[in-house]
C-alpha cells in the first residue's frame, strides 16, 4: 500500500490516455469523426487529463463547473478546483457539431490527432468574468488575459478518450515523467514526503536554497520544470534541464532530487495557478509544494506573498498536498550566506535580491552577473546559450513588477 499523498478527489491516478487495442480502434474511430482544433494551451490540458495529472477530471468542464470554478474554486459536484478546464471553438465549427455526439480533438500546429471527445454540452461564457475571478484583472497585456480573450466564442464540454501524449515524450524522454511514474520513483527511494519546486527557469542561489530548505523537511523535492510555451525571452526547457542537472550534480546530495517536467502552458494566474500547480502536484505524489516569492505571476498584478496567503483562504481539506511557504531569499554579504527576510538580522545594502528575470536580462544583454547570483558551473550552460543565439531571437527582457525590486 503506497505511503504517498492520495490523488486529488480520487483514491487512484484516473488518466484518460488509451493503449494497446482499444488505442488503436479508437484511433482508426477517429478518423471519420468532425475535427476541433486545439490551441497550445489546450493541448497541454488534454495531455495532463491524458496522464492522470488532473485526476479526477474525465474532460472538459461544462457551464456549470466553469461558474462555480470561477465564483468559488470547486466544480459543480463541491470538488475543488481552482482554474477552469476548458476547450473552446468557432461558432461555424460549433454549428457542425450536434451534443451527444463524439470529435476528434486535432493539434491546430501539428494536425496530429489528439484524442475524441463526446460532446455532452455547448455553451457560451462571460470572458471578462472569467479574467476578473482567475486573474484578477481584465488588462489585455496580461498573458492570461490574452489566452482567454483569444479562446472561440463556444465551449464544447465531455469526457476524453486521449490518443496521444504529443511531442513530450519524444522531445524530453528522461525529462517527461507521469504521475504514475514519479509516484514509483518516489517509492522506489522509500520517500514519504516530496516538495515540488515549480519553475520556468534556470534555478539560481535562491532556487538552489528554496530546495535544500526542503529538502531539510522532507525525504526528498521534485524539481518540477514547465515543457509548454513561455513568453518571449524565456529559456528553453533544454537548457533549462541541462542546467538544473548541473546543478544537482555539484551542488545536492544524490538521491534527494528528481528531475521532471510537465506539459502545460504558464496561465500566469498568480495565486490561483499556484493552487492547481499544488492540485496536480498532489497527483504526482507530493505532499508539500514550495510557495516562494510571487509564485506563477507576471509584471505587478499580484502581491509578493498573495499565493501564500490564498493557501489560507481556502478550506483546510481542499487540498491533502501542503504549501512549504518561504518569505523573501537573497545572499547576504554579512551573512556570507543565502538567507531570507525570517533569519537575516542586516538591512537591504548587505542584500542581494535575485530573480530569475534579472538573471536572463544579464544575460541577454551580456553583462556581467553579479557574485553569488548562480552557481558558475549554470553560468556557462546559460552563456553558452545566450552566445548561439541570433539576434532575431533575442527577446527584450524587461524588468517590471517584484522582479525589478
Amino acid at each position: 500500500m503506497s505511503t504517498l499523498v492520495s490523488p486529488h478527489g480520487a483514491n487512484q491516478l484516473q488518466p484518460r490516455l488509451l493503449s494497446g487495442a482499444t488505442h488503436e480502434s479508437e484511433r482508426q474511430r477517429a478518423q471519420s469523426l468532425p475535427r476541433v482544433r486545439l490551441s497550445s494551451r489546450e493541448v497541454g490540458d488534454l495531455i495532463m487529463l491524458g496522464i492522470g495529472g488532473f485526476t479526477p477530471l474525465q474532460g472538459f468542464m461544462n457551464r456549470a463547473d466553469w461558474e462555480r470554478v470561477c465564483d468559488d474554486m470547486a466544480m459543480a459536484n463541491g470538488l475543488f478546483w481552482p482554474i477552469p478546464i476548458t476547450l473552446s471553438t468557432d461558432e461555424t465549427t460549433a454549428g457542425d457539431i450536434t451534443e451527444g455526439r463524439d470529435v476528434t480533438l486535432v493539434d491546430a500546429d501539428s494536425g496530429e490527432m489528439m484524442a475524441t471527445m463526446r460532446v455532452d454540452e455547448k455553451y457560451t461564457i462571460d470572458k471578462a468574468h472569467e479574467c476578473t475571478s482567475v486573474y484578477k484583472t481584465t488588462h489585455t497585456e496580461h498573458p492570461g488575459v490574452q489566452m482567454v480573450m483569444a479562446q472561440g466564442p463556444i465551449n464544447l464540454a465531455g469526457p476524453v478518450k486521449v490518443l496521444s501524449q504529443g511531442e513530450f515524450p519524444h522531445k524530453y524522454p528522461k525529462l517527461f515523467l507521469t504521475p504514475a511514474q514519479t509516484r514509483e520513483l518516489f517509492e522506489t527511494r522509500g520517500w514519504q514526503t516530496v516538495a515540488a519546486f515549480q519553475t520556468r527557469n534556470p534555478m539560481h542561489r535562491s532556487h538552489e536554497y528554496l530546495a535544500k530548505v526542503a529538502i531539510e523537511t522532507c525525504d526528498g523535492v521534485l524539481i518540477h520544470s514547465l515543457l509548454g510555451k513561455l513568453k518571449p525571452g524565456d529559456i528553453p526547457a533544454e537548457v533549462r534541464a541541462q542546467a538544473i542537472d548541473t546543478l544537482i550534480e555539484h551542488y545536492f546530495l544524490r538521491d534527494t532530487v528528481v528531475q521532471a517536467g510537465y506539459p502545460l502552458d504558464m496561465r500566469y494566474a498568480g495565486p490561483r495557478e499556484a493552487l492547481l500547480h499544488a492540485l496536480f502536484r498532489q497527483n504526482y505524489g507530493c505532499s508539500h509544494l514550495i510557495v516562494g516569492r510571487d509564485h506563477a505571476g507576471v509584471g505587478d498584478y499580484y502581491g509578493p506573498f498573495d499565493a501564500h496567503h490564498i493557501f489560507d483562504e481556502i478550506p483546510g481539506d481542499a487540498l491533502e498536498i501542503k504549501p512549504l511557504k518561504i518569505d523573501w531569499t537573497f545572499w547576504c554579504d554579512k551573512c556570507d550566506g543565502m538567507a531570507s527576510m525570517r533569519t537575516c538580522p542586516h538591512s537591504a545594502e548587505n542584500r542581494l535580491l535575485l530573480s530569475g528575470t534579472k538573471l536572463r536580462k544579464a544575460l541577454s544583454e551580456g553583462a556581467q552577473v553579479p557574485t553569488h547570483f548562480s552557481r558558475p558551473e549554470v553560468l556557462v550552460i546559460l552563456r553558452k546559450y545566450y552566445a548561439g543565439l541570433k539576434d532575431e531571437e533575442r527577446a527584450e527582457v524587461k524588468l517590471a513588477g517584484h522582479s525589478a525590486k
